[in-house]
């Protein structure tokens, strides 16, 4: 795997304008539980996530996965759009995938937003829902995705699941930082890379960190992004202090020497443009073309 660049890279103006080759947006609806009482499974609830697939998808190709998660104020439309009213960023996936930048791959981009659309608006309800969203993922999400899609997985079952998580990430931007982050936690046995950016809040990371407890420090990456203009800044650079103080953790520019990455992106603030240039130079690194 080619290195990380220091510098990361501007999306080009003109990726976001339609592509000739253009991916397709897919509404995927499937079958959860009420988050709070996930596990007592008395509340049944039908979701949607919005699935990229790549120009020329075939059934007959696998796939790597990017689960991808929206942020506050937000649910899955926020980063693709629709299927009718697809977004740039959007257009920008199928110029990078045309001009080689990075493989053709499914992108998931799911809700944390749980019994009303108006959830994530709520900084405290959705810590909770964040830390309880690993559930639904594992359990539904990913099945409901990769049972219908091609994907590296043979099947959907957690050992089907953990015999392809090499191909398989996930990432967010802001209060999807803390998903990816309870992803981690939750959910390393089904995923290899993460994506964290802008995680602009404390969390128990000792608990976090010590999900990679079991796991052989070479089988998972972590890429954390933030802005000099963030206010998320400073509770990323008090994270990645504790990881570089981890034994299960070692800083390094790629995956052959260490396992995690802290890039921060002069003059860059908490919006959209950072969240979509973050994610932009994620897929460009762990599945490059």
């Amino acid at each position: 795997m080619n290195a990380i660049p220091q510098e990361l890279k501007t999306i080009p103006p003109e990726f976001t304008s339609p592509a000739e080759q253009q991916g397709t947006l897919i509404e995927l609806h499937y079958d959860t539980y009420e988050s709070m009482t996930y596990e007592q499974q008395t509340q049944r609830l039908t979701k949607r996530a919005i699935v990229y697939l790549p120009y020329g998808y075939t059934e007959e190709t696998q796939y790597n996965v990017f689960y991808l998660m929206h942020g506050g104020w937000s649910n899955e439309t926020t980063t693709l759009g629709t299927p009718g009213n697809p977004s740039a960023f959007k257009n920008v996936l199928d110029n990078a995938i045309a001009a080689g930048e990075f493989a053709p791959l499914i992108i998931v981009c799911p809700t944390y937003n749980n019994t009303s659309p108006d959830d994530s608006a709520s900084f405290s309800l959705a810590l909770t829902l964040t830390e309880n969203y690993h559930h639904e993922l594992l359990n539904d999400l990913i099945p409901a995705v990769e049972s219908q899609y091609s994907t590296y997985a043979a099947d959907v079952s957690p050992e089907g699941l953990m015999a392809s998580r090499d191909h398989r990430g996930f990432g967010g931007f802001s209060m999807g930082a803390v998903t990816t982050w309870r992803t981690f936690q939750y959910g390393l046995d089904s995923f290899r890379y993460f994506l964290p950016m802008s995680c602009g809040t404390s969390l128990d990371m000792d608990n976090i960190i010590d999900a990679a407890r079991t796991h052989d420090p070479s089988d998972y990456f972590v890429w954390i992004i933030t802005g000099s203009e963030d206010f998320a800044l400073p509770y990323d650079e008090a994270r990645v202090e504790l990881l570089r103080n981890s034994p299960y953790f070692t800083e390094a520019g790629n995956a052959q020497d260490g396992n995690f990455a802290f890039r921060i992106k002069d003059g860059y603030a908490h919006d959209g443009v950072a969240a979509t240039e973050y994610t932009y130079n994620g897929l460009r690194w762990f599945w490059s073309a």
